[in-house]
């Protein structure tokens, strides 16, 4: 018997071959891990169809992933195809014996050592190729959809008059095509040229001829293949001048034909054509001649062709033509450029006017009726008075506003105006306030914000703080009754479980309870089906959805809960502007999303870069505000969809907006169905809608240079404008245009507009003032006004008016008593109001005091006509500006009218208590180092309470008929707010 304890045989044959329970192991391990892969990749599908059906755009879901499968396998084919026949072909073709040379010798290993295998190499070879050139076919989805559901522009480009939509939609596709056959070209090459060495065909060291027949001919016609794709190349070349960008000295970048383009360029384009195409015959006809010698005399005549036809010679046309008369040769292309640019940019309406920027009007009581019919003056900045929205309407940690409110109209209560500017923002979910962070909390019990609060654009209260239209929680005011909770939102990032069995935190009543709900939309994916749960878990990397008890039969799982994530998603062919916003529409918090359709290949329009476009000040501070398609190069674009999400069930609505663009009519062709009727939009919806901030920018950054319609100005540069530097912060970048209601000149009541300023190019002096009607409900919606100051007169810009605020020392004084103990100033927005002639500038002053950094109103400037006011309010400022009221600088008397008496003892010691606070407040205010911000705040809390006490004693005195003074205390009628007293200059 062999020794089992250590004999020679029994431990060499255990070491050299696991045992079978080992190997059954590692198999069993093996297809455990090609299943989890194989589960991932499922994951991740799955997920993102139960998504897509979830929010009912599954045919977006399909029509992207039957694209994609259909370009991967054709192409991919092809591509397979194509190599492996000409493989075959140069195996076919090898010679039936080798030279007897040592070359020949060394390569008679590798053939045979490739011989048993030669099936499998041949396919392995071909599908890595198939497999790499279907997947780039399957990125160039968009590309296939637009050129096979394209529409016409009914536009003709100025050169080649053909429709635009050649250059949009087909143009792209056609180049995508040529890349892939000069790939295929070259891979069959490079691949029958190493089989017909490997087994030949070819020799590079053997003696004799250096190529077999067969292996001339068919190389040859690979070549004939290529040469034949680079005249291809060069006809659409001639086309593509017509998108093409270059540098261009007069004016920067330039898109389209100049002088050397059409006069040089385009005929050698030609000439080099006609030349490959005889260089390609010459190389098919070896397959009869069986010698290189003509194909390669033609070849060689084609790359001297291109170096002296299409390099040498255009850069002697523009030396000796063009230089000496470059303005005179360039002019009429130019004016191509202009006129297309401004096409494509929807800048091709805007309206140019004259502006004096001086009043001539000697009656001030008239001009300062008519600076408050001008503008509702916005003095709440949205970009400002987050942080108190957070101070005054937080409520609870775990709420938290954007860092950039919006700008909305609602309907005006008190009668003065039919709709006023309203500052609005979300009480939206801040997980980083939540009390304790898990798992549960995170996902289960703190899923949704609270509410809309709102406070008037254009008034302050005696603090300084907004006039909240709508405020407390739940919300109450001036919106009626809506669904307040905000289930998706632009700080809603991360995913929650809704729904099922756990309870989810509403809100804290008064009491102290806590308020709870259950989820009852039909938003998210269902969880109850365990592939479904164990998908998430693989997808989201948490276990815990797996086997959690918190996830019951009617739980919901919700994601991609932004509203520009979800509009991005349903439509991809969308590009979403940096500012969604809410609105309260009917019963319902919609988020409103601007999307735009864009093209890169509109024929003589001047391409811009959005990311570098439209960053301004408030981008360079909040990067949600960009626009999502950073380095995006366009030369077209439109605002061609509105889109809607619901706050509380996500439901994404899309609708066409601009009913001519013929890129959304060419994607509505390709995702039927998606894209709902500008008709369907409500008349309530329709009332929110606006002028979307990042097209305003990418025009008003075409209009510094192509306000200007006549080539020659244009040329000469004297008239380039530039967007100013914000002067109210530091950060070097450009100021954001304002959205307020306003009257232009030509207008006779004012209207929903956004604007901004010019300044001469390297000069702070103002050059023009633009604005654009953004109220659909008026039919000036999208009309561009400019209203351009003469060069013969300077007219203050944001930044002189700026530094000449800050230098004033009346007002130098009064900021440095506002800074005084630990107190900060911030600036709000600098508005700028066409008035009579002039230009009247308004900015917001807000003081941030003590350790409570929220800022409160403190001060407004207004300057019209080198006259500057420096007051507590803007009516005030306006008086003294236009000298109708006179008013100092200095900070006004705080004081108000104090509590009265009463014969009730409880209202009366409620009534002690605030005169006590009030006291408290007014000392506070006259500190020896400045105003005390946080003793002030303490102090006006004390006395909103002890206010508040006197109105409940009163009303319980009243009800039981024991207080024959309830009357006279008058608590809210004493001259104090209720939210304290007055604020401090």
């Amino acid at each position: 018997m062999p020794d089992r304890g250590g004999g020679p045989t029994g431990p060499r044959i255990r070491a050299g071959r696991p045992s079978r329970r080992v190997r059954t192991l590692l198999m069993t391990l093996g297809v455990l891990a090609v299943l989890g892969m194989a589960f991932t990749m499922f994951a991740g599908f799955w997920t993102d169809w139960l998504w897509y059906r979830s929010v009912h755009y599954s045919s977006v879901f399909t029509t992207v992933l039957w694209t994609k499968i259909g370009l991967f396998f054709v192409f991919g084919l092809l591509m397979a195809a194509a190599v492996g026949v000409n493989i075959w072909l140069a195996h076919r073709l090898r010679p039936p014996l080798s030279a007897m040379s040592m070359e020949q010798q060394s390569l008679d290993r590798y053939r045979m050592g490739i011989a048993p295998y030669k099936k499998w190499l041949l396919l392995a070879v071909t599908a890595l190729v198939g497999l790499i050139a279907g997947a780039s076919a399957a990125g160039q989805w968009r590309t296939w959809l637009m050129w096979v559901n394209g529409v016409p522009f009914h536009q003709k480009d100025p050169q080649f008059h053909l429709d635009v939509s050649f250059y949009a939609f087909d143009l792209p596709w056609y180049r995508f095509l040529l890349g892939f056959g000069f790939a295929a070209a070259i891979l069959c090459l490079i691949a029958a040229a190493l089989t017909h060495y490997l087994y030949g065909g070819l020799r590079v060291t053997s003696p004799g001829a250096r190529a077999t027949g067969a292996a001339t001919g068919h190389l040859s016609v690979l070549l004939g293949i290529f040469v034949a794709l680079k005249a291809v190349a060069y006809w659409l070349d001639r086309y593509g001048l017509a998108v093409k960008s270059s540098d261009f000295k007069a004016t920067g970048d330039w898109t389209g034909l100049r002088y050397v383009d059409a006069n040089a360029y385009l005929p050698a384009k030609t000439i080099l054509f006609c030349i490959a195409v005889i260089c390609a015959l010459l190389f098919f006809a070896t397959l009869w001649r069986r010698t290189w010698q003509l194909p390669v005399i033609g070849f060689g005549l084609m790359v001297l062709s291109a170096i002296l036809i299409g390099g040498l010679y255009p850069a002697i046309v523009q030396k000796f033509q063009v230089q000496p008369n470059e303005q005179a040769k360039e002019a009429p292309y130019v004016q191509k450029n202009l006129k297309a640019t401004r096409e494509a940019y929807g800048i091709d309406d805007a309206k140019v006017t004259e502006y004096s920027g001086q009043s001539t009007t000697k009656d001030k009581t008239k001009l300062r009726g008519d600076a408050g019919d001008a503008a509702s003056i916005r003095i709440m900045d949205p970009n400002v008075v987050s942080p108190t929205f957070q101070q005054a309407q937080q409520m609870k940690n775990y709420y938290a506003f954007p860092t950039n409110l919006d700008v909305d109209r609602y309907p005006a209560k008190d009668g003065k105006d039919k709709d006023q500017d309203t500052v609005i923002g979300l009480r939206e979910l801040n997980l980083d306030g939540i009390p304790k962070n898990n798992w549960i909390n995170d996902h289960f019990r703190y899923t949704h914000g609270f509410g809309v609060v709102a406070a008037k654009g254009t008034e302050a209260d005696d603090q300084g703080q907004p006039v909240f239209t709508e405020s407390n929680l739940p919300s109450k005011g001036d919106l009626g009754t809506y669904e307040q909770r905000v289930y998706y939102g632009e700080k809603t990032t991360t995913y929650s479980i809704v729904g099922g069995p756990q309870k989810e935190v509403d809100y804290s009543a008064d009491n102290g309870d806590e308020k709870t709900t259950s989820y009852d939309g039909k938003s998210g994916v269902n969880l109850d089906n365990p592939i479904n749960r164990a998908a998430y878990a693989v997808a989201f990397n948490e276990p815990q959805i797996l086997y959690s008890g918190a996830i019951g039969k009617n739980s919901r799982i919700l994601y991609n809960r932004t509203p520009k994530e979800r509009v991005e998603a349903v439509a991809p062919w969308l590009t979403i502007d940096g500012d969604a916003y809410p609105a309260v529409v009917g019963k319902r918090i919609q988020w409103i999303v601007d999307a735009y359709t864009t093209s890169n290949g509109y024929p003589y329009s001047s391409r811009t870069t959005l990311g570098d476009t439209t960053a301004d000040s408030l981008t360079a501070a909040n990067n949600n505000r960009a626009v999502v398609a950073q380095q995006n190069q366009v030369n077209y674009i439109r605002n061609s969809v509105k889109a809607t999400v619901d706050a509380y069930t996500g439901e994404v609505k899309l609708y066409q907006w601009d009913t001519q663009d013929p890129v959304l009519k060419t994607w509505m062709k390709a995702f039927p169905g998606t894209v709902q009727p500008k008709t369907a939009i409500s008349s309530d919806l329709m009332s929110h809608l606006r002028y979307p901030q990042d097209l305003f920018k990418v025009q008003r950054e075409l209009l510094s240079r192509y306000h200007v319609t006549d080539a020659q100005t244009f040329l000469t540069g004297s008239e380039v404008w530039q967007v100013p530097d914000d002067p109210t912060n530091d950060s070097g970048s450009a100021v954001p245009p304002y959205y307020l209601s306003m009257r232009m000149p030509d207008q006779s009541e004012r209207s929903f507009s956004l604007t901004t300023t010019f300044t001469p190019n390297g000069r702070d002096n103002l050059s023009a003032f633009m604005a654009v009607d953004s109220d659909p409900g008026t039919s000036d919606y999208g009309k561009i006004r400019i209203l351009k100051l003469p060069t013969s007169t300077t007219a203050d810009g944001p930044k002189q008016v700026q530094s000449q605020f800050n230098s004033r020392p009346d007002i130098a004084e009064t900021i440095s008593l506002l800074t005084r103990g630990h107190s900060k100033v911030q600036y709000g927005n600098l508005l700028t109001v066409p008035l009579d002639g002039g230009l009247l500038y308004a900015e917001p002053v807000y003081v941030l005091g003590g350790k409570l950094k929220y800022p409160l109103l403190g001060k407004v400037l207004v300057t019209y006509n080198g006259k500057t006011a420096f007051e507590n309010t803007l009516d005030e400022a306006l008086d003294k500006v236009f000298g109708v009221a006179g008013s100092t600088t200095t900070p006004p008397d705080t004081g108000t009218t104090k509590p009265p008496s009463s014969d009730n003892p409880t209202v009366q010691q409620a009534l002690d208590d605030a005169q006590k606070a009030f006291d408290a407040g007014q000392q506070a205010l006259k500190g020896p180092n400045g105003p005390d911000w946080t003793a002030y705040d303490k102090a006006q809390k004390d006395l909103k309470a002890a206010l508040k006490r006197a109105e409940d004693a009163q009303a319980k005195a009243a009800q039981s008929g024991g207080g024959k003074n309830a009357d006279k205390s008058g608590a809210d009628k004493s001259g104090t707010d209720k939210g304290g007293g007055q604020r401090s200059g």
